[in-house]
């Protein structure tokens, strides 16, 4: 294989991760507090080796499929009357505790577990201002969420949600459809929370779009998978031609 299919191969690899990438953003578009994703690619440039190119010839460039890129853009905040789903009106993020340790999210619908902790729906228990578990009491009926994340009943305060920002959002590391590891990012307290009880943060997908962009990357790999075909017909018959005349 030469380097016009090599070539031809980086990019159908990368067209491959960009659907793929698509394809995982339809899949949660009603994921609440989810964020779209969007490949990151770059040129790798190369000197053919043992190869005089022509004067003023190029060098050779391939797809890379570098990184991939957040869309930070927050999601619509849907109104669901449940007390116990919250919304985040602004930066940050929630923490919950998982079996990996701490983990963040901006998925706040949450829900009264059976040992009295507010849990997500993966029933990790959602960390109150002291990283620790939020319990509300059997007898804690009336439930109440004020802006600044703050907990009480009509027994009194229960404590604050923790909400938390990261100078890099984008160094997060994605676990599932819902949460994020620090990724080795410092986590900071808000300094003014801002959440809205009672709702829901959904996703920041917009299904028109992503369709449109999946349709264009098939059309994409396609004219790509063409071009391969016909640089394999184009190789094939140059090998019978050189195989006619040695006979």
């Amino acid at each position: 294989m030469d380097s016009p299919s090599y070539i031809v191969l980086s990019r159908l690899t990368a067209q491959m991760r960009a659907s793929d990438i698509t394809a995982h953003n339809l899949a949660n578009a009603d994921t609440p507090g989810f964020r779209a994703s969007r490949p990151v690619f770059a040129e790798v440039v190369t000197r053919q080796g043992r190869v005089a190119g022509p004067q003023g010839a190029r060098e050779v460039d391939y797809a890379w499929d570098r990184a991939s890129w957040r869309n930070l853009t927050a999601g619509p905040i849907t109104t669901t009357g449940n007390p116990f789903d919250v919304a985040i009106s602004g930066e940050g993020y929630f923490a919950v505790e998982t079996s990996q340790g701490e983990r963040y999210t901006r998925a706040g619908r949450f829900a009264l577990g059976q040992d009295g902790r507010l849990v997500d729906q993966q029933g990790n228990a959602v960390l109150n201002a002291n990283s620790q578990p939020l319990a509300i009491a059997p007898g804690d009926t009336r439930i109440e969420i004020l802006g600044d994340g703050t907990v009480r009943s009509e027994n009194g305060v229960l404590g604050r949600l923790r909400l938390v920002r990261f100078e890099n959002q984008q160094a997060l590391r994605a676990e599932g459809d819902r949460n994020f590891d620090a990724g080795g990012e410092q986590p900071e307290e808000v300094a003014r929370p801002a959440v809205v009880q009672g709702a829901v943060e959904g996703s920041n997908v917009q299904s028109v779009v992503e369709m449109t962009r999946m349709m264009a990357e098939l059309r994409e790999f396609q004219m790509a998978s063409q071009f391969l075909e016909r640089e394999g017909d184009r190789q094939q018959s140059a090998i019978d031609r050189l195989l006619r005349r040695r006979n």
